[in-house]
């Protein structure tokens, strides 16, 4: 047998060499993504211009000029820095969100209980933490604690009335308490009722699909306010002569409904999204229709309408401002009802308490959007036909 010469094959592999310099630091990273092209270039010389435009003044107005503490708005009158300036500026009044600081998280909850609320928030931060490590064990045991067994705990420690816990009436809660039960409870109800209408909208069954239809087209076809005075006004009508609801429950109802509509169509359009082939591999396996779903079609489509999902949960999230206008205080309403105190009336208040509710709002709001990201980053398995 001849042999072949095998001079020319590498006995070894090449050792890993760096990127070109033109690849890799500083530079390159803005030549790629800050002056790709005239375009970029523009708009990135346009972007800096108008940083040190405004960033400067915006510093002096919040950090240098800024009133921290103080009993009064007369301590708002002057800047920080050697009184009034001549041009009549003044610094950010943030003695005052210092001041109101306890009504905007609790609203009027009873000041020696709010020991209860402070609790219910660690052991819901404590559940739901674990929840969200992907690599942390026991999540079946975890998510049954949070989804099942916490609502009752919650609501026992914030209403009271038992075990020994002073009654709460739900119209002494306000600020960032009313913020946040309403948008966990909404974003925990909504997403499950969301996928049930979303199948009903597909179902083969005319009648299931005609009630889905007409509720999502109804209630996606009216604003949240009218859907709000709906459950408070309205509601109560439907009930038995002497049975009443609570103001915030009527809210909460609300909520989820108008917050399920939309859910409702973003899940479709995970379902729609979804290969005919994934349907008929099930349907070839004699998977019953839950069985397809459960195990096959939905961890799909959820998949893919993450971002749409958490959208959805952060709008409805700054939609809870708008109970204000049904007379409950939320975490913005409360900042707007304290502008109208005597102590605090001074041109800064305003701008200052709405830029504190504004921060809180974005730190929840991006929160939620870089957790949807590294989610997605996470579950980027690809998609098969």
């Amino acid at each position: 047998m001849q042999e072949h010469d095998l001079s020319f094959v590498r006995a070894e592999m090449v050792l890993a060499q760096a990127a070109p310099s033109r690849e890799r630091g500083l530079t390159a990273w803005l030549r790629k993504n800050m002056f790709a092209s005239v375009t970029d270039t523009i708009l990135t010389l346009l972007g800096l211009f108008l940083i040190a435009w405004f960033l400067p003044g915006f510093l002096r107005w919040a950090f240098v000029d800024a009133q921290w503490t103080g009993a009064d708005r007369t301590v708002c009158a002057t800047a920080s820095q050697g009184g009034v300036q001549p041009d009549g500026w003044s610094g950010a009044c943030w003695a005052f969100v210092n001041a109101k600081f306890a009504q905007f998280m609790y609203g009027r909850y009873t000041l020696s209980e709010r020991w209860r609320v402070d609790l219910t928030a660690i052991l819901f931060v404590l559940l739901l933490v674990p929840l969200l490590i992907p690599r942390f064990p026991r999540k079946g045991l975890n998510a049954i604690l949070l989804f099942l067994v916490f609502p009752f705990v919650a609501f026992f420690l914030l209403v009271g009335g038992y075990f020994g816990l002073r009654y709460v009436p739900t119209t002494e809660w306000g600020g960032l308490l009313v913020t946040m039960v309403l948008s966990i409870v909404g974003i925990a109800i909504s997403l499950p009722f969301g996928i049930v209408l979303a199948l009903g909208r597909r179902s083969q069954m005319p009648a299931i699909k005609l009630i889905c239809v007409i509720f999502i087209e109804v209630v996606r076809g009216v604003p949240l306010v009218t859907v709000l005075f709906l459950a408070s006004v309205m509601l109560p009508l439907f009930m038995p002569a002497g049975m009443t609801f609570d103001r915030f429950l009527r809210a909460l109802v609300g909520v989820v409904l108008f917050a399920s509509a939309y859910m409702a169509e973003v899940v479709r359009g995970g379902l729609q999204a979804m290969p005919k082939g994934q349907y008929e591999g099930a349907d070839s396996l004699g998977l019953s229709y839950w069985q397809k779903m459960n195990l096959i079609i939905l961890p799909q489509a959820l998949k893919l309408v993450i971002p749409g999902i958490v959208n959805t949960f952060i709008g409805l999230f700054k939609d809870t401002s708008l109970v204000y206008i049904i007379g409950m205080f939320d975490l913005l309403g409360i900042v707007r009802q304290n502008f109208t105190d005597a102590n605090w009336a001074s041109a800064q208040t305003p701008m200052s308490g709405l830029l504190f509710a504004g921060f809180v709002f974005w730190i929840f709001c991006f929160g939620m959007s870089r957790y949807s990201i590294y989610m997605e980053r996470r579950l980027d398995t690809g998609q098969r036909s």
